[in-house]
């Protein structure tokens, strides 16, 4: 594993785009997943966590084949604890600009407070006709053990649904033991690059069942000091006094990046928020609010370089941009990195609407020869080396005898990969594209 470390580097701005390395050809995913007659007949459960959307959503699309949909959002401590309270704040005001997106399309969000477990084997015996329960796969091992702990229960239940694994796939792979270690080597491979799927209709929203009400921020902080997560002592000593270590003796290195003095910079300078802000947290540095929020500000992200004002968001981006750029192709993650890890928008449509973007400003065509835009080099590549390395993460997970010898979960917005004695750290320099 020692391959994960490679010379990758973000894009400058201020790159040449002929230089620049051209993406695969899209192509459309057709191994949707599949719904039986006896699965539509009944009500299908869409456990979201970190896909808070609705556009390119493979889930709810397989869900809208059933009679009735019941989209759930769960305020579990094992999630909501690994948050800082920017995400919080983040959190609930995505939540609340989906809630109103599944109304639109005739469903609702139910809002339940408690563990996984128990919400949703209540909310399974309560609507009796449940077939489906629909759960993102998750790389976290955290997170993995939650959601295996929630499959056992259900399958402890009498008459119980299926509970089915999704992901959104970026790349139309075939097996992820065919994916490299090394980004280098996996970009040498070309793989075609699927695009996202419509909107789906929904109908349940009619369903009388207690949806449950939205949680205020401050209530949510209250909720987490409340129910800290708990983890094991050897794993906690590990991530809290080992990683800190490493790490930050890495960021301070001489020729490192301080992320200090880098943060700082990022507190002192505050732009005069409109009132229909893309920048939706009290300090304003990252891109929030629900869907069409983000692709507003990805919009004006990727036009960035044209230099005449278009609208309020291409200002207000305009504005962060010399500060989010902190060094080369840090401004994408700096700007859309929460909402992609909160999946407000997938890395399948960031990817599209770059290209999408690409294409009119060179009359339909996508050059052989790289990008006419730097923003788009670098939204392309962000989220191309995102999804690998989401990729490379998933496969050292999945082990035939069930024991996870590598563990992943996330600090400060950072996936590390962890063996059982051994740190596998992926530097700022090398990788400064794993805040997602």
């Amino acid at each position: 594993m020692a391959s994960l470390v490679t010379s990758l580097h973000s894009r400058s701005l201020s790159f040449s785009p002929s230089t620049l390395r051209f993406s695969p050809k899209p192509c459309r995913f057709k191994a949707q997943i599949a719904v039986t007659d006896a699965e539509k007949a009944g009500v299908a459960v869409v456990w979201l966590k970190h896909d808070l959307r609705i556009d390119d959503h493979p889930a709810l699309l397989a869900a809208s084949n059933h009679n009735a949909v019941v989209p759930l959002y769960i305020f579990d401590h094992r999630i909501i604890s690994r948050f800082p309270e920017k995400m919080i704040e983040m959190l609930v005001l995505a939540l609340q600009d989906l809630r109103s997106s599944l109304r639109d399309k005739g469903s609702n969000l139910m809002i339940r407070l408690g563990s996984a477990e128990s919400a949703i084997q209540e909310l399974v015996k309560e609507v009796q006709l449940v077939t489906t329960v629909y759960a993102e796969e998750e790389v976290e091992y955290g997170l993995r053990q939650m959601t295996g702990s929630v499959k056992g229960t259900l399958e402890a239940m009498p008459s119980a649904p299926n509970f089915v694994l999704w992901r959104t796939p970026f790349y139309d792979v075939k097996s992820l033991k065919d994916i490299p270690d090394s980004y280098n080597d996996f970009t040498k491979l070309q793989l075609p690059i699927t695009l996202p799927l419509p909107l789906a209709t929904l109908t349940g929203g009619e369903m009388e069942l207690d949806w449950g009400a939205i949680p205020t921020f401050d209530d949510l902080k209250e909720f987490v000091k409340a129910n800290p997560c708990k983890v094991e002592e050897s794993w906690a000593s590990t991530k809290e006094m080992l990683t800190e270590t490493i790490l930050m003796k890495e960021i301070l290195k001489p020729g490192g990046r301080n992320i200090i003095n880098s943060s700082f910079r990022h507190v002192q300078v505050q732009s005069k928020r409109h009132e229909n802000s893309v920048f939706v947290t009290k300090k304003g540095h990252s891109v929030g609010g629900g869907t069409s929020n983000v692709l507003k500000a990805l919009a004006a992200y990727l036009r960035y370089l044209e230099g005449t004002e278009r609208d309020h968001y291409w200002k207000e981006v305009h504005e962060r941009m010399p500060y989010a750029e902190s060094r080369d192709g840090a401004s994408f993650t700096t700007l859309f990195g929460p909402a992609l890890s909160l999946g407000i928008l997938s890395r399948r449509r960031v990817h599209f609407e770059a290209l999408k973007y690409e294409k009119e400003r060179d009359s339909g065509f996508l050059s052989s020869f790289g990008y006419s835009s730097a923003t788009v080099a670098t939204t392309v590549d962000s989220v191309c080396s995102m999804e690998w390395y989401s990729l490379v993460a998933l496969k050292s997970q999945i082990n035939d005898d069930r024991r996870y010898h590598i563990r992943i979960w996330r600090w400060k917005g950072y996936l590390i990969q962890v063996f059982c004695s051994k740190l596998i750290f992926c530097s700022f320099k090398d990788f400064p594209w794993l805040v997602i």
